[in-house]
């Protein structure tokens, strides 16, 4: 079984860097995720939007690795939030309440503005 590969593009937009992410985030990719939302953070971004359109999966660890970028975001003074008009990923997040918690925008336009 070969590795399956996260596709994270980071590109700066105003007071944002925006993360996009494509692929399927579960077990195997999550760390991938975790670590570069964390690396972000530590080259000082401490606002920070999660594109997830490209996504096609996502598992608990992939809320995890969100959760945790979200703390880290807060200790930081800024805040994060997530693109994402997907309904499997939108479902998952209404199911945990994460969508309570992390402000879910349907574009990165609308969660810059």
């Amino acid at each position: 079984m070969g590795t399956v590969d996260l596709d994270m593009e980071a590109s700066a937009n105003g007071d944002w860097m925006v993360l996009t992410v494509a692929g399927e985030v579960d077990l195997n990719t999550a760390p991938q995720l975790k670590e570069r939302i964390n690396g972000l953070i530590a080259q000082g971004n401490s606002n920070l939007v999660v594109d997830l359109e490209g996504v096609e999966f996502m598992d608990s660890t992939g809320l995890s690795a969100l959760v945790s970028g979200l703390m880290r975001t807060s200790e930081s003074g800024g805040g994060m939030t997530v693109v994402c008009t997907r309904p499997q990923v939108l479902r998952l997040l209404a199911l945990t309440g994460l969508d309570q918690v992390l402000k879910v925008h349907s574009s990165v336009a609308e969660a810059v503005a």
